[in-house]
């Protein structure tokens, strides 16, 4: 839970240096960049640079160095020319298209960390970009690639090590920065995934509720509720342990069953509450069962081998809890209860 803690605050503080950054940084100049072999770069529709004298022949000479450099297959010199036009000249019309092809070429490197931060740093200085949506499209597939499995690789060749953790952090910007956009269901749906993959089953919960919570007319809603359902009732660890996990999974399987009811995956929701109820049952069951042979208790276990029942009515488990309440009543009549019950029952403990 101190994981799920800090990610909470994280996000938010993320979410609000986004936000301020996209005030302080330039947005994109109206202009549009042509290549052509022959000329190199060119602005079209009369704008200007946003450069003047010797800062704008420089400029474009580096923007056309890049770019024959990349013609060529020159990748690392054609990232490093580009990289020095983007930190030299951050407030001309160069320098969101060449982050966009320092990132494209750096992805083709598979150095995905790199690729996805050169992304995200055309996303928040130029916000205004007309690249927006296919930016973080690309950043999608980055984050999908490295849950996935990928390796990023250091230099351009060197493999690093899996890190689904860095994944779930890209997933976390994607969301943050394009909230309104098709890949934040997405988006939440494979921070779940990514999560559920590391065992961190509360994080998993933590994302599926953000998703149907904030996006519940997603196409991806049945699909979140009914994981939401199954990621709860993973955590349950039998009838003789904290039922709080058991009830969630059966509120949301309900709410699946209610809200869906022509999913494909109807049946497969009716079995997982089918096992949740009887879980529930069956805990109340035990509980009345303490009180009976352990405590005497006649007037608490009647309690609980009603619950039992009310918990799920057709099931068995509710059968032999309708029996055990004539045993009690029995009982305090001072009648003998079948010694192989008491003899059952202490077994289990």
């Amino acid at each position: 839970m101190p994981n799920l803690l800090l990610r909470r605050i994280r996000v938010p503080v993320l979410g609000l240096v986004l936000a301020i950054s996209s005030l302080f940084l330039p947005a994109r100049l109206a202009a549009d960049l042509m290549w052509n072999a022959q000329t190199g770069w060119r602005l079209e529709g009369g704008a200007v640079s946003g450069l003047v004298g010797t800062d704008g022949r420089n400029a474009i000479d580096l923007m056309n160095k890049a770019r024959t450099a990349e013609e060529s297959g020159s990748t690392g010199s054609a990232i490093s020319s580009y990289e020095k036009v983007a930190k030299r000249y951050p407030n001309s019309v160069y320098a969101p298209e060449a982050l966009f092809r320092a990132a494209k070429l750096q992805l083709t490197r598979k150095q995905y960390v790199k690729a996805f931060e050169s992304y995200q740093t055309v996303t928040l200085r130029y916000p205004n970009t007309k690249r927006f949506n296919e930016i973080v499209g690309e950043q999608y597939r980055i984050a999908g690639a490295l849950l996935d499995g990928a390796r990023n690789r250091t230099w351009g060749w060197l493999p690093g090590f899996r890190n689904r953790e860095k994944a779930i952090e890209f997933f976390e910007i994607v969301l943050l920065t394009a909230p309104y956009s098709d890949y934040a269901p997405l988006a939440l749906m494979n921070i779940a995934r990514g999560h559920a993959r590391l065992h961190d089953i509360p994080e998993a919960i933590d994302a599926l509720d953000r998703m149907i919570n904030n996006y519940p007319q997603s196409l991806l809603a049945p699909d979140a509720y009914l994981k939401l359902a199954q990621a709860h009732a993973s955590l349950v660890e039998g009838p003789y342990y904290d039922q709080a996990s058991t009830k969630e999974a059966v509120t949301y399987f309900e709410d699946f069953m209610i809200l869906f009811p022509s999913d494909a995956n109807i049946a497969a929701a009716a079995k997982g509450l089918d096992n949740m109820k009887i879980v529930l049952a069956e805990s109340k069951f035990k509980i009345g069962d303490f009180y009976f042979y352990r405590r005497d208790n006649f007037k608490a276990a009647k309690v609980f081998y009603n619950e039992a029942i009310t918990a799920y009515p057709d099931s068995d488990v509710a059968k032999r809890a309708r029996l055990r309440l004539n045993d009690v009543e029995a009982k305090a009549a001072g009648k003998t209860v079948a010694p192989e019950d008491r003899k059952k029952f202490l077994g289990l403990f």
